[in-house]
C-alpha cells in the first residue's frame, strides 16, 4: 500500500536525535531494540483504522479515542501507557483559525501513535526536527516537544488578537461603525471558540505533569509545568481580550446612541423653528379675501423680514433656554 492509500503520513523509528523514515512492512517488523517507533497516521483512512484495530496492539478503550470523530483535550493514563489528545491552531487553507484541529497521541516506553485527519502544523514541525538532527531523545522528550511546539504555535495567534483589540479600541471614535461592529464580532467569536478549546487543555497539561508514568522523567514534567502555565496564561489573555472586546461593543453603542442623539437633537430644533414660520406661511397662502398686505406691492417683503425676525427671536429663546 502507498502512503497516501494507506493513510500512512509518516513514520519513523528514533535514535538519539534523529530518526529513520520507514514504510508499512518496517512499521509491522518493528522490534523495541531498534529504537523509539512514531507512527503518525490519517484517522480518516480505512487502511489507518484498520492497522489500529488489528495490528497496534492498543486496547478498545485507546483505539476508540484515537478514532472518534469529535475530541476534546484529555489525557488518561494506565500502566505504561498513556493517552494524550490536544488542540492546535488550524492553520489549513480556507480553515478559521480559531477550530483547531485535534492531535491524538498514545505512548508507551517504546511507541508513539499519533493521528490527524486535518493537517497539524506541530507536528510538521516535528517531522523537520527529526529530519534535522534535532528531535526528540526520548518518548518524554518527544511528548514535551510536541506539546511546546503546539503551544508556540498559539502564542502567535492569541498575540495577534491582543494586537487586533488595541487597534479596535483605539479605532471606536474614528473607523465606520458597521464595519468596526462587524470586525468586533468575529473578534469577539475568535475569543470565546478559542477559549472552548484552550481551556481544558490547560487542565490537561496540568494533570499531565503529575501523572506517574515511569518514562516521565522529572525534567521532562517540568517543561510540561512551564507549558501549562504558558497554556493558563493564554487563557487568561483570551478572557482578558473577551472582555476589552464588550467593552469596546458598549463603547461603540454609546457613542452611535450619542451619535442619534445629537441628530435627533438637531432635527428637533429645525422643526421647532420651522413649524410656527410653516404656520404663518399656511395663513398667509390660503385662498380667501382680506389676507393682509395682498395689495400691497411690499407685502411679500414684509412678510419676509417678519419671518427672519421671528426665527431670530426664537434662536434667542432658545440660546437663552439653553437648549442650543
Amino acid at each position: 500500500m502507498s502512503k497516501k492509500k494507506s493513510g500512512l503520513v509518516f513514520a519513523y523509528i528514533l535514535k538519539g536525535r534523529s530518526g529513520t523514515p520507514i514504510d508499512w512492512e518496517q512499521i509491522n517488523g518493528w522490534q523495541p531494540e531498534q529504537g523509539i517507533l512514531w507512527v503518525h497516521l490519517d484517522y480518516a483512512d480505512e487502511g489507518a483504522k484498520q492497522w489500529l484495530i488489528d495490528k497496534s496492539g492498543l486496547d478498545k478503550v485507546s483505539r476508540s479515542a484515537l478514532l472518534a470523530e469529535e475530541t476534546r483535550p484529555r489525557v488518561v493514563s494506565s500502566a505504561n501507557a498513556l493517552l494524550l489528545i490536544l488542540r492546535g491552531i488550524n492553520f489549513n487553507p480556507g480553515a478559521d483559525l480559531e477550530d483547531m484541529v485535534a492531535i491524538r497521541m498514545w505512548f508507551d516506553e517504546h511507541r508513539i501513535i499519533s493521528m490527524r485527519h486535518r493537517r497539524v502544523r506541530a507536528m510538521d514541525d516535528m517531522n523537520k526536527s527529526i529530519q534535522a538532527g534535532e528531535g526528540p531523545e526520548s518518548v518524554g522528550d518527544f511528548l514535551a516537544m510536541a506539546a511546546g511546539k503546539l503551544t508556540d504555535r498559539m502564542a502567535d495567534v492569541i498575540s495577534d488578537i491582543d494586537g487586533s483589540v488595541d487597534e479596535l479600541e483605539d479605532s471606536v471614535l474614528t473607523e465606520k461603525s458597521h464595519e468596526l461592529r462587524q470586525k468586533l464580532a468575529h473578534l469577539r467569536r475568535q475569543t470565546i471558540s478559542m477559549r472552548r478549546y484552550i481551556s481544558p487543555q490547560r487542565d490537561v497539561l496540568a494533570r499531565l505533569q503529575n501523572d506517574r508514568v515511569p518514562w516521565l522523567s522529572d525534567g521532562d514534567r517540568v517543561r510540561i509545568r512551564e507549558l501549562a502555565e504558558r497554556t493558563a496564561r493564554f487563557v487568561d489573555d483570551l478572557d482578558s481580550a473577551r472582555d476589552r472586546a464588550a467593552i469596546t461593543q458598549e463603547e461603540l453603542n454609546n457613542h452611535l446612541s450619542e451619535q442619534m442623539n445629537k441628530t435627533m437633537y438637531v432635527l428637533s430644533i429645525v422643526a421647532a423653528i420651522f413649524l410656527p414660520l410653516g404656520l404663518i406661511t399656511g395663513l398667509l397662502g390660503i385662498n380667501v379675501g382680506g389676507i393682509p398686505g395682498a395689495d400691497d406691492t411690499h407685502g411679500f417683503l414684509i412678510v419676509i423680514i417678519m419671518l427672519v425676525v421671528f426665527a431670530l427671536g426664537q434662536y434667542i429663546f432658545f440660546k437663552k433656554k439653553k437648549w442650543i
